[in-house]
């Protein structure tokens, strides 16, 4: 298969391919698919760009990124949440070039135009000499982003306004996100700022590592297991359920080989637990009393994990959050973000803090294997030979690798179709079948052949 042929065929034979499980190598650092993915993939799904405690009062405001698009994510005066292409519509200038802050206006630094936290336009330098009458400011406000949505405080973004709503892209998602961001009463608020970097990776890499593989953990982080961080039986990270869900979304729900974690609410304080079986349905209770890490991802490029990490001996509990921006076939931004229950007693907090930075981020002993082997898939991948070799993804059993073997559990309390395993391809499958659907949405031809 020649990578400068993107047409019909192309993509029969990546289907056929996936269909056996297997995925061309190609296609995790090919330029074309970039390009392909930016148009048909990105700009048609939701994608994260805030917590709203991040804009806790009216004037705040973030600066983020869809891909290639600057984003301005606001709290007007009335309370509301906007979100606006970061570019001045005078000449197109990078308007806010800080990372956060509040301000009433936002004004371009290339000839004055300033617009309020409602996008629109308030102030023109000169404008009665140089545009006299003749220029309608409400014309030339800041443009939104055509939709925007929220759930459960997180704020996401879409580019196509003719995109289903967030709550049915979400899907089954938000069940498991009621147990993560809802437990506690107040919900869940950002610590810090969201740390950022530049990896040597592809997007899809560190999506899936995070969504749907649990397997690498012995391996990579063996220096965790080496050190008493991490338990050293090699299945530890696979005991639990994967569960599959529509639109290429998946979670990992790691426990024990009990069936049930040795700390209970993940090591939360005791004095908290009451409020979360208040909070919660007794099916999120059950399964969230007794899961030792949750682990998943929203498609196309959001990922989460919520551990059970210790520091001096105490063990402790957060969510993380992070977005792989996408800066080319083979580099992306890091976005990580620290989450943890507002009603958290202080000292946990500053506690658990501490704990994830010493695992994730950029100075991150977990970050830091991780991004080695990124980096080495896009060294390996873009090579003449990788051109029509291809990676295998058809394991659905705990054993072996097999393909076929493992059946969904009927008596997991979740939604999703849940495998009595977390080491396996399931979610992994998903996303790659996703990832096809919609790079080739407009290819009818293929969609009547298969």
């Amino acid at each position: 298969m020649r990578r400068n042929q993107l047409d019909l065929k192309t993509f029969k034979v990546l289907k056929q391919k996936m269909d056996e499980g297997l995925l061309p190598q190609w296609v995790t650092t090919d330029p074309e698919i970039y390009e392909l993915e930016q148009e048909q993939i990105f700009a048609r799904t939701w994608q994260f760009l805030a917590h709203e405690s991040e804009l806790k009062e009216p004037g705040s405001y973030v600066t983020r990124w869809m891909v290639n698009d600057p984003i301005l994510v606001t709290r007007n005066n009335s309370g509301e949440i906007k979100a606006f292409l970061n570019s001045c519509p005078h000449r197109g200038a990078h308007l806010c070039t800080a990372d956060y802050g509040k301000r009433k206006t936002f004004t371009c630094a290339y000839h004055g135009w300033s617009f309020n936290n409602d996008g629109k336009l308030i102030g023109i330098v000169a404008g009665d000499k140089v545009y006299g009458e003749g220029l309608a400011k409400d014309e030339w406000g800041l443009r939104p982003i055509p939709r925007v949505g929220s759930y459960r405080g997180m704020i996401f973004g879409n580019l196509d306004p003719n995109a289903m709503p967030l709550e049915d892209y979400l899907g089954d998602m938000k069940w498991y996100f009621d147990i993560l961001l809802g437990r506690s009463d107040g919900g869940m608020e950002v610590r810090g700022v969201p740390h950022r970097w530049v990896a040597k990776a592809n997007w899809k890499a560190t999506s899936e590592n995070f969504a749907a593989d649990p397997y690498h953990v012995q391996t990579t982080h063996r220096s965790t297991v080496e050190m008493g961080i991490s338990p050293s039986d090699p299945l530890y990270a696979g005991y639990g359920h994967q569960v599959v869900m529509s639109n290429g979304h998946g979670i990992n729900v790691i426990t024990s080989a009990t069936g049930r974690s040795k700390h209970t609410y993940q090591g939360m304080p005791e004095s908290m637990w009451p409020m979360f079986d208040r909070n919660l349905t007794p099916e999120q209770a059950d399964i969230a009393s007794r899961t030792t890490v949750f682990v998943g991802g929203v498609f196309p490029n959001l990922s989460f994990v919520s551990p059970v990490h210790g520091t001096g001996g105490h063990l402790h509990n957060y969510l993380n959050f992070r977005v792989w921006r996408p800066l080319g076939p083979d580099k992306v931004e890091v976005w990580c973000w620290f989450m943890i229950d507002k009603a958290a007693p202080e000292e946990y907090k500053e506690e658990a803090y501490r704990g994830y930075i010493g695992s994730f981020g950029p100075s991150g002993t977990l970050e830091q294997d991780d991004t080695e082997t990124w980096a080495r898939i896009v060294e390996a991948n873009k090579g003449i030979m990788a051109r029509d070799k291809e990676l295998n993804y058809n394991s659905v059993s705990n054993y072996l690798m097999g393909f076929g073997n493992v059946d969904p559990d009927p008596h997991f309390p979740g939604p999703g179709t849940a495998y009595p395993t977390c080491y396996i391809d399931a979610i992994s499958r998903s996303m790659h079948e996703h990832w096809l659907e919609l790079l080739t949405k407009d290819l009818v031809d293929l969609k009547e052949e298969v």
